[in-house]
């Protein structure tokens, strides 16, 4: 279930679609379904306006900057040409045409300067109204793309411990299991004859009592056995071999799986914690860790797998 949940989180979340100044209105409520690469794509894109923006509104500053310090300039000159009023008229009629039309060409300026910076003032503002939305939906976008990121996560790790639980049971020839000596449920001889000779006598995992009965796991081929045991109790390997798998896996929980050699595997899950990891090798007898919550009480879940199939193993137990 929780890989289904991821791979429906990777089809596609919803983002708020925004309508920037300038740009065709959508309707506040509308959401816009975006797949993985879609988010990294539209932030991206989020980001590159954002810094054509930015750029815009520092260039506008700038402008408006000069156009006040030339309105400045031209606004004093105006003013020193209206208090001259008509004393260029003791230059005669062409002077005081002439002053006439500086103080007129002043005034257009003026005018001209004015319109400019209420102009330059108004792109301003709807430049920073942008910015707002825009950094407004990069939010967005940054929170389904960490959504998205830890998804993904999610997903490539429920993979990878399905790929690693798959092949635990394959031993690729190269390995050569070692059996420990430490006391156990076997005795020296019997380890020294291998996992198959054990079949009718495999040792429990559990110590003392233990009401068994048959189960299965959604992700199994096969029967495995329920092991009902008080909480807390240890969980320990029936044979010795190395640990191929030891993580949480599917509808299993927390399991390990160890190679016996021979081409036998044990599956011990369902357990609360884990004592060993992936790569020790155990002797017989050797503590798993302590079983866990099962659908009624606690125990363990168990199956035995014999070339990658799994098999009943109530007759390996005696049962």
């Amino acid at each position: 279930m929780r890989l289904g949940r991821a791979l429906l989180l990777l089809g596609g979340l919803s983002s708020t679609a925004f309508a920037l100044p300038g740009e065709p209105s959508s309707p506040p409520a509308a959401a816009t379904a975006l797949a993985p690469d879609g988010v990294d794509r539209a932030l991206e894109q989020v980001q590159q306006r954002a810094a054509s923006q930015q750029r815009e509104l520092t260039a506008l500053a700038q402008e408006a900057e000069r156009v006040q310090a030339r309105t400045l300039v031209r606004g004093r000159a105006y003013v020193r040409l209206i208090k001259a009023g008509l004393l260029p008229v003791g230059g005669g009629f062409e002077a005081l045409i002439d002053h006439a039309a500086k103080v007129e060409r002043l005034r257009r300026a003026l005018e001209r300067d004015v319109a400019e910076e209420r102009r330059l003032a108004q792109r301003r503002v709807q430049v920073a109204a942008q910015l707002d939305a825009l950094a407004e939906r990069r939010a967005v976008l940054e929170v389904q793309q960490r959504a998205l990121t830890q998804a993904r996560d999610a997903l490539l790790a429920q993979q990878d411990r399905a790929f690693a639980f798959e092949r635990a049971f394959s031993t690729g020839g190269a390995h050569a299991a070692v059996y420990g000596a430490a006391p156990g449920p076997a005795e020296p001889a019997e380890l020294a004859a291998g996992f198959g000779a054990l079949k009718g006598r495999l040792p429990f995992p559990l110590p003392g009592r233990a009401e068994i009965s048959a189960g299965r796991r959604a992700a199994s081929d096969g029967p495995g056995l329920e092991m009902r045991a008080p909480q807390g109790s240890a969980v320990r390997s029936v044979f010795g071999g190395r640990v191929a798998f030891a993580d949480s896996y599917a509808d299993y929980g927390k399991t390990v799986i160890l190679d016996h050699g021979g081409g036998y595997f044990t599956v011990t899950a369902g357990l609360a914690e884990l004592v060993v990891t992936a790569g020790d090798e155990l002797a017989s007898g050797a503590r798993l860790g302590t079983v866990g919550a099962l659908r009624q009480g606690y125990g363990l879940y168990f199956e035995l797998r014999v070339g990658g199939a799994t098999v009943d193993p109530a007759p390996w137990f005696g049962l």
